[in-house]
C-alpha cells in the first residue's frame, strides 16, 4: 500500500483524533499489577490522558485492561516487536500500538488492523521503508541518541508530510525544544514517572511531576 493509500489515511487520522487529547506520553513499566489502575488516574487527572504501557514485564497485558476501565485514559502498548504482540495488544484494549522499529512483517501485520502502530525509526531509510508501506506518524526512536532534535529538523525537508513522537532520553528539560519542532506532535518519555516513585506509591508525587510535564505545549 503506499503512502497515499486509504488505510494508511485512516490510520493516521486515528492517530492525530488519539493524540490531540496530549502532547506529552508518559512510557509505562509497570511491574505491580495493583499500581496500574491508581498510575493510570494520577496521570489522568494531572492531564496525561495518553498512556503507552511497555511490553517489558509479564502483567503488561492485565495493565492494559486495568487502564482501559480509568475513565478518560487513552491507553497503548509499547515495545511491540511482531505480529504475536499486535494481536495481543489488541485483544487486551490498547487502542494503539508503538513498536521501537519497523521490520517488515511488523509493518505488513499492522497494515489491515483498525489499531493503528506508531512505527519506530531511526535513519531516513528507515523513514522511506515506513512510508512505502502507508505509514505517515513514527516514532523517533532512540531520539537523544539518533540526533535528537538536529536530526528531526533535517527530516523536515525530504519528508514534509511526516510527523513524529520522539522518545528516548528525553526529560523535563529537553521536551520543549522538541515540542518547538513542527514536526513533533508529541513526546514520549518516563521522567514524570521514576520509578521508585511508582514503588514507593507516592501518588501525590508523581501527580506533581505529571502536571508540570502537562503544562508543556507544542509552540
Amino acid at each position: 500500500m503506499s503512502a497515499h493509500g486509504t488505510p494508511g489515511d485512516a490510520r493516521i487520522a486515528v492517530l492525530d483524533a488519539l493524540f490531540r487529547h496530549a502532547c506529552i506520553v508518559p512510557v509505562l513499566t509497570i511491574d505491580a499489577l495493583d499500581d496500574a489502575e491508581p498510575l493510570a488516574r494520577t496521570l489522568v487527572g494531572a492531564g496525561l490522558p495518553i498512556l503507552e504501557v511497555t511490553l517489558r514485564t509479564p502483567i503488561a497485558l492485565q495493565a492494559i485492561e486495568r487502564m482501559r476501565a480509568v475513565p478518560g485514559a487513552i491507553v497503548g502498548a509499547g515495545t511491540v516487536l511482531d505480529a504475536h504482540d499486535l494481536d495481543a495488544v489488541e485483544r487486551a484494549g490498547a487502542m494503539f500500538a508503538i513498536s521501537p522499529g519497523a521490520t517488515p512483517a511488523l509493518l505488513n501485520a499492522a497494515a489491515d488492523r483498525a489499531m493503528p502502530l506508531l512505527p519506530g525509526i531511526a535513519t531516513a531509510s528507515e523513514l522511506m521503508r515506513g512510508l512505502d508501506a502507508g505509514f505517515r506518524r513514527f516514532k523517533f526512536f532512540p531520539a537523544e541518541s539518533s540526533g535528537g532534535v538536529a536530526a528531526l529538523r533535517g527530516f523536515a525537508g525530504p519528508f514534509a508530510d511526516v510527523r513524529f513522537c520522539p522518545t528516548g532520553g528525553i526529560d523535563a528539560a529537553k521536551a520543549p525544544d522538541y515540542l518547538a519542532l513542527a514536526n513533533v506532535f508529541a513526546v514520549g518519555g518516563s521522567w514524570m514517572v521514576p520509578a521508585q516513585t511508582v514503588r514507593a506509591r507516592d501518588w501525590p508525587a508523581i501527580a506533581t511531576l505529571a502536571r508540570s510535564a502537562a503544562a508543556l505545549r507544542r509552540v
